[in-house]
């Protein structure tokens, strides 16, 4: 993935290309930031989370770093940048997110992938399945994986 500013820049690329110009995050852990420090602290409690749809996936960006693996509905779809929902459509065979969090949001050092850097088979990262409805699920898998690293707008323009 070439690290944690390759996937910012990945997402603000993606968001660019579609004509959005507020500022989009990947949603991941590193060994600079835990997940709770990519939203303003400002804006962590009041505005929900939704898809680029304006459908809501949680009431609050809190609600999914509270410790309870970030419960949301799976069948309110998630979608890419260019429309398609990450949770049916089949370029994302496995639908498992990366995330590299503890179910509160924190980093697990041993399970981000080297910070993001490396593709190995013996390196483990910590990802999401889906259909589970825990956003922040706890599943250790191998960095040589190609799944999904989501994008979160953080400044709205």
């Amino acid at each position: 993935m070439r690290g944690i500013r390759w996937a910012d820049f990945h997402c603000y690329q993606q968001a660019r290309s579609v004509g959005l110009t507020s500022t989009y995050r990947a949603f991941l852990s590193s060994h600079l930031q835990d997940l709770a420090t990519i939203v303003r602290k400002a804006d962590r409690n009041d505005l929900p989370v939704v898809n680029l749809r304006g459908e809501v996936l949680f009431s609050s960006w809190a609600s999914i770093i509270s410790g309870n693996g970030g419960i949301f509905d799976p069948s309110t779809p998630i979608y890419s940048f260019d429309g398609r929902n990450v949770m049916t459509d089949s370029a994302w065979p496995e639908k498992l997110v990366w995330h590299g969090s503890s179910p509160a949001g924190v980093r697990l050092t041993s399970n981000y992938c080297e910070a993001w850097r490396t593709a190995d088979v013996a390196v483990t990262g910590q990802a999401a399945l889906l259909q589970t409805g825990l956003l922040l699920g706890q599943h250790a898998r191998s960095c040589s994986n190609h799944y999904i690293v989501l994008c979160v707008e953080n400044t709205y323009v």
